[in-house]
């Protein structure tokens, strides 16, 4: 669960793609640079977690759902729901669509769903997401090369260079959703749906990335069109739980991306 916010103006600190494919930083230094593509025979996931709350700030989040889903056919490859250890205080439902009743019913440990994700994956896979790293470095712990190959961030290789601020623009994967897939968007987000999002989001833009005009259109309309408000903006503070808007926080507690 990663709600990206739509920025215009900053120079945000994402990645834009990591791959032995091309080098990090050549790739950004430029506005017009080109992700590779995995080559056919390379598996490509899409992974999403998402997390209940735990506390009362921000950052007191418990993985609670995790799924993988192959990006080129859409095959659910995992689905596991992990009750926390800690007390839940909120299990944000409205944005997760989790219930203490789901967790009760078909949640398992952390230790045992972690056992899944790694059997799930190797050093062959390249993972998609938004806001991957995210993800599978400090939700699940995993080690590139040890548990994955590589990663794609959606916010990435679908930033977008913005000329009237002179640095990129970077979307949610629910304006993405919308603006270029054409789908509507509900708040609350299940880990495997919004794998399907990043698998079909990336396969777009494996789709018109050599199409100079059908690039620079869907772009374009990516800036074009304006994001809707999130749920942390809409309800910076969920049944006493802070969304972590920086605009209207008000736990105090620290940001780190």
């Amino acid at each position: 669960m990663k709600r990206t916010r739509e920025r215009r103006g900053a120079s945000p600190s994402v990645s834009f793609v990591f791959t032995p494919l091309l080098d990090r930083q050549t790739v950004m230094a430029s506005r017009d640079a080109i992700a590779p593509s995995p080559p056919d025979e390379t598996p490509v996931v899409a992974i999403d977690v998402e997390c209940v709350a735990t506390g009362t700030t921000h950052n007191d989040r418990a993985v609670a759902q995790i799924a993988i889903v192959d990006a080129r056919t859409e095959r659910v490859v995992l689905n596991v729901y992990v009750k926390p250890t800690l007390p839940v205080t909120s299990y944000l439902t409205p944005l997760t669509g989790i219930t203490e009743a789901l967790l009760d019913e078909r949640g398992v440990s952390f230790d045992e769903a972690l056992g899944m994700v790694r059997a799930a994956l190797s050093p062959a896979h390249v993972v998609v997401g938004q806001g991957v790293l995210k993800d599978v470095q400090d939700w699940l712990r995993l080690e590139r090369g040890t548990d994955y190959g590589d990663l794609i961030d959606l916010a990435g290789i679908w930033r977008v260079w913005n000329d009237r601020f002179k640095s990129w623009s970077v979307f949610s994967q629910d304006h993405l959703v919308r603006t270029l897939l054409g789908t509507s968007v509900e708040d609350a987000h299940d880990a495997v749906g919004d794998c399907v999002k990043s698998s079909r989001a990336w396969l777009l833009y494996e789709r018109v990335k050599h199409s100079p005009e059908e690039l620079a259109a869907a772009r374009a309309k990516l800036l074009a069109v304006t994001p809707e408000p999130s749920f942390a903006k809409r309800f910076p503070s969920f049944e006493g739980v802070c969304q972590g808007n920086r605009r209207t926080c008000s736990c105090g507690a620290p940001f780190f991306s």
